[in-house]
């Protein structure tokens, strides 16, 4: 029955259908097989409406709409002038902006996609005038887009913390550290890049300057103050986080920057409404195909076929690694997160890993893989964004992913890179 789902979903997808289609045949497939007919389809509705039930999940609505009104006014660009303002001088510094802007803006957003057209769109024709090749910037933006998945709040992690009952403000928390890691590689290949390449540097900004980009940033700068500091200190949930962001974003855009009107506002509910429409149902989808496939113990017998029930936590972390790594090369995130989860659960908890280790080394994993050829969604969020052909926007891309996976390697090895700020805050 196992191979029987994975061609119909592989056939559908190669047809052209989006993810949700064959994910819902598959699991309408499993549950027509299973109990020989249609009469259980009360069952697979039942456990897509249990899917989207948990209450945490309405902060990705929320985070969506923050993102999407912050897109839409002048937190980005502030944001940027701000790093620009204390970087922009160093060799590689516009790049090095970059990777800063991608940070910050992912402490706001959440959302790689978001993040690429944020700070894309304004940096890149900046770094190409500049003097940077075009596949080098643009693969520091699909990459350095990554860090808004580790850095909270990361629509990632509330996907992973409501499939896996983990605590959302601990994987928060947990992702601060490799997120700041990778920002620091990237920085220092920026800088390797620009002295090998000889591109020349901004002028340096005086601190009158400095000072008034600082006095411009502050209002943008309260998002992460508001989710970590709000989180950490035990004031609000992730959720309750989310819906505060919102009113602030509103409130920010419309009344202190009044870059938005109402209409522009409505124009941004309707398209968040559509991008939450469209995970909603792959999250449904997804709880409905991961029960019919836990139900036929397909996890277990693949599991077993591979012999991971004798491998050590070293082993199973790597095997963890690759399968999230894999499945984002060719899948939407979301989706491998909710079928493969619930696959590893078991080997996990067996084995006592923490489950927020687990869940920051998945969600880098999956960034990673979201920035990967063949099929990563932030290379198609990037060639409908710059407009420029598919291998042209991956030429750049190896020695990011490289660098990506270096950071994954150390965690898994050194876990204390993610669970000391954790265990500071929790523990």
């Amino acid at each position: 029955m196992g191979l029987t789902m994975l061609a119909i979903m592989v056939v559908m997808l190669l047809i052209g259908f989006p993810m949700m289609i064959p994910l819902l045949a598959g699991a309408l497939f499993g549950f027509y097989t299973m109990f020989n007919g249609l009469g259980q389809l009360e069952t697979m509705v039942q456990q897509m409406i249990a899917g989207i039930r948990p209450a945490s999940l309405i902060a990705v609505p929320m985070f969506i709409f923050a993102a999407d009104i912050m897109t839409r006014g002048q937190s980005a660009g502030r944001l940027i002038d701000l790093v620009m303002a204390f970087f922009g001088h160093v060799r590689g510094g516009l790049a090095i902006t970059t990777a800063a802007s991608c940070t910050l803006f992912g402490a706001v957003s959440g959302s790689t996609q978001a993040t690429v057209v944020a700070i894309g769109g304004p940096l890149r024709p900046r770094m190409l005038r500049a003097g940077y090749k075009d596949s080098f910037a643009t693969a520091l933006i699909i990459n350095a887009s990554d860090i808004a998945f580790l850095i909270p709040p990361s629509i990632g992690m509330i996907i992973y913390g409501v499939v896996s009952g983990t605590s959302i403000a601990e994987l928060f928390i947990a992702g601060i550290g490799p997120g700041l890691l990778i920002l620091v590689l990237f920085s220092i290949y920026s800088y390797i890049y620009a002295w090998r390449n000889d591109v020349p540097t901004e002028p340096r900004a005086s601190w009158a300057e400095r000072g008034r980009a600082i006095i411009r940033a502050l209002w943008p700068m309260g998002f992460p103050v508001i989710i970590v500091g709000g989180i950490y200190g035990g004031i609000f949930s992730p959720t309750e986080a989310a819906a505060i962001c919102v009113l602030y974003a509103v409130f920010l855009e419309m009344i202190v920057f009044r870059d938005l009107g109402l209409t522009q506002l409505w124009q941004t509910a309707k398209s968040t409404g559509l991008i939450t429409a469209v995970v909603f149902i792959l999250v449904a989808a997804g709880a409905a195909f991961s029960w019919i496939i836990s139900f036929a113990q397909i996890p277990q017998a693949v599991l077993g076929a591979i012999g991971i029930d004798q491998m050590g936590p070293y082993a199973v972390l790597g095997v963890i690694s690759v399968a999230f790594f894999i499945g984002c090369m060719f899948v939407d995130p979301i989706v491998v997160i909710l079928v493969l989860v619930p696959i590893f659960a078991p080997v996990v908890n067996a084995l006592g890993l923490d489950p927020v280790l687990v869940g920051i080394i998945i969600t880098l994993q999956v960034a990673i893989g979201s920035a990967t050829p063949p099929f990563g969604v932030d290379i198609f969020t990037a060639i409908a964004i710059f407009r420029k052909p598919y291998f042209e926007v991956i030429r750049g891309t190896p020695p990011f992913i490289v660098m990506l996976i270096g950071v994954a390697i150390a965690l898994i090895f050194f876990p204390q890179i993610s669970l000391f700020l954790r265990d500071m805050a929790f523990h």
